[in-house]
């Protein structure tokens, strides 16, 4: 079938699909499925807007994949039609094997990572497509000789993270994410096999690279998300952990699965494997929020405590920090808590608890973005900046507990 399908996408307008094997991708419930994860987990709890689903990012990263080849290929890059077809499929599935709520549960109800999941989802498709996503495996595996096929997939410059930024930013309304990503694509180029971005793009490099660090501490690790999020896994652990003293829990049967089952050893059998695909491809946003809601009536005062909060976003307090809280001061929130509502000890780790999260804007540990000068020399981002890059990875601490334990005293 010759033709395009033509999508109204609100953040680039109107963007084509040609007929064939990307549109029966788009079309397989596998990928279907994306339209009931949201791209943000709770984000909207914050910023009302950001209702947007990984269904709407995974067409966003191929519009971008399919300008970005382009503008290659009319600067001499040689990329055949197969390689062409490739790498748009590997674009388009790069985020298939995202859970419930995308990374909130990736290692809590769901002990295997959402790229693995990715390459078994894109395995299962391949054998129902006869084997014509083997060449996009290839290159989202990064086994392929021509690396800048891959770079443009997964990299510190990818189109998964130049559509990210920019769809984040417009459903959260949060102009600092904002980015020139239709310069940025202009200004690729391939040297040496490599992705590189011309010299008189560093500046919107530096554009990029800053959004990247603001997107993460204003929205993706905003406080309150971080509260929201880490209540979910709480109710997931407890509701693991009531199922496996025996009780009853009113969830459908592929949720069900993954509160029985752990695959955190991934030693598991052939199998197992095909049940994990089964059950995965089915779960989805809706299972967990039907969870909640049913589990406001549990008879478990944890379990009904935390879905309840969920259910009416009543959150609880989460105060960060550059460094560890000290020992006392969480004893005395401990111990608030449990006089106000008479938790007994082993149910105050699932009401008081810390940890922390790490972001750094760039990494000179990974492979770095490189500039190609004037005089045919490419040199990494970190040499390339007037400015200071800001590589250096930041660790918060947190502490999370209800709101009607905080203390009169502000910490500090």
């Amino acid at each position: 079938m010759s033709g395009k399908k033509i999508f109204n996408d609100p953040v680039y307008g109107f963007v084509s699909i040609p007929y064939g094997i990307l549109f029966e991708l788009i079309e397989h419930p596998y990928f279907q499925r994306l339209r009931r994860i949201k791209q943000l987990s709770f984000t909207h709890y914050v910023y009302p807007g950001a209702l947007h689903t990984r269904f709407h990012h995974a067409l966003g990263a191929l519009h971008l994949m399919q300008e970005a080849i382009e503008v290659l290929k009319s600067k001499g890059a040689e990329i055949s039609a197969e390689e062409e077809e490739a790498v748009q499929i590997a674009i388009l599935l790069h985020d298939i094997g995202h859970g419930p709520f995308s990374h909130t549960l990736e290692r809590t109800l769901i002990n295997v990572s959402h790229e693995e999941l990715s390459l078994l989802l894109m395995e299962a498709l391949n054998r129902q497509f006869g084997g014509r996503l083997t060449l996009a495996m290839r290159i989202f595996k990064d086994d392929y000789p021509k690396k800048f096929l891959h770079q443009l997939v997964s990299s510190q410059l990818d189109m998964d993270r130049m559509d990210y930024l920019n769809r984040d930013s417009f459903f959260t309304g949060v102009s600092e994410g904002v980015i020139g990503y239709d310069r940025i694509i202009k200004m690729l180029a391939v040297a040496g096999g490599e992705l590189v971005v011309e010299e008189k793009g560093v500046y919107s490099i530096e554009k990029f690279l800053i959004a990247r660090r603001l997107m993460y501490w204003q929205v993706y690790l905003h406080k309150t998300v971080l509260s929201a999020e880490q209540m979910l896994k709480k109710a997931l652990l407890r509701a693991k952990e009531i199922f496996a003293q025996g009780q009853s829990l009113n969830v459908s049967n592929h949720l069900l699965f993954f509160l029985q089952n752990d695959f955190s050893d991934k030693k598991y059998s052939p199998e197992q494997q095909a049940a994990l695909v089964e059950h995965f491809v089915k779960l989805d946003d809706y299972d967990i929020m039907t969870a909640l809601k049913n589990w406001t009536e549990h008879p478990d005062p944890v379990l009904s405590f935390l879905s309840d909060c969920l259910i009416h976003r009543r959150l609880f307090k989460l105060e960060l920090k550059n460094l560890p809280f000290e020992k006392e001061y969480v004893k005395a929130i401990r111990q608030k808590t449990a006089f106000v509502e008479a938790w007994t000890e082993p149910f105050l780790d699932y009401l008081v608890f810390e940890g922390s999260e790490t972001n750094s804007a760039y990494s000179t540990l990974k492979e770095e973005i490189k500039i190609l000068f004037k005089n045919g020399k490419a040199l990494p981002m970190s040499e390339s900046a007037d400015f200071e890059l800001q590589s250096r990875i930041v660790t918060k601490y947190y502490l999370c507990y209800p709101k009607f334990a905080q203390l009169s005293a502000t910490h500090s």
